[in-house]
């Protein structure tokens, strides 16, 4: 990431974002490079400033890609962030517990608030029932849709066993940091299917491809498997 005034950059510079009240870290990166590319619709829960939106835009800038989230100072910034990227995002500020809607979309996804304890200032991330958050999330993945999340190690445990009754083809791919165990997971499942788990050994977090060169990890990997 790169800093200029009070715009600093994601994906080596491809997606823009206007310092604010929540700067978007690495996972939005990691989970935007983790989602399949080429879909046509994208559902976005819990999208903040737009980190992971933008960054999924810039990864498939043909997607309509839609935003849910519960703070309307959240959604202005996030608006403001798209106008910068010139990327047209439907926003809306629902709850996505409650949020009445039949829509369903291609992927769904989400980095959830998986933190308990005194929220910060902007109240991301914290004191939220995860095991319903998910099961929420996977209501709206259309059929043979899929569901991305990433979230802390600790949360594996609730998020699959909530997968698991819903969805087939489930991978895990964890995201290591300057431990020897993962501290962030990154999990997709397909809604409709029956295939069996995946576990990769998974990637650094600071791992350059992804960070710097804004590639999907479908593509970094590809890559050094060329090599």
């Amino acid at each position: 990431m790169s800093t200029k005034q009070e715009i600093f950059t994601l994906l080596g510079g491809r997606v823009k974002m206007h310092r604010g009240l929540y700067n978007p870290t690495s996972d939005a990166v990691w989970l935007a490079a983790f989602a399949p590319t080429g879909c046509a619709t994208i559902l976005d829960v819990g999208v903040g400033t737009g980190g992971v939106s933008l960054c999924m835009h810039a990864h498939t800038p043909n997607a309509k890609i839609t935003g849910i989230d519960t703070s309307q100072t959240m959604l202005e910034s996030c608006a403001q962030n798209a106008q910068l990227n010139n990327a047209a995002l439907e926003l809306i500020n629902a709850d996505i517990y409650s949020w009445r809607t039949s829509r369903t979309f291609d992927v769904v996804v989400t980095n959830p608030p998986y933190f308990y304890g005194t929220p910060a200032s902007h109240n991301a991330h914290h004191n939220s029932d995860l095991s319903l958050w998910v099961s929420r999330c996977i209501a709206r993945v259309r059929p043979m849709g899929t569901f991305c999340i990433i979230t802390d190690a600790a949360t594996i445990g609730t998020v699959v066993s909530v997968m698991a009754t819903k969805l087939g083809d489930i991978t895990i791919f964890p995201l290591f940091g300057a431990k020897s165990t993962a501290e962030r997971v990154l999990i997709s499942g397909r809604l409709g299917t029956r295939g069996m788990g995946v576990l990769h050994r998974g990637l650094p977090m600071n791992y350059e491809p992804v960070l710097r060169d804004g590639l999907t990890i479908s593509k970094a990997l590809g890559k050094v498997s060329d090599a």
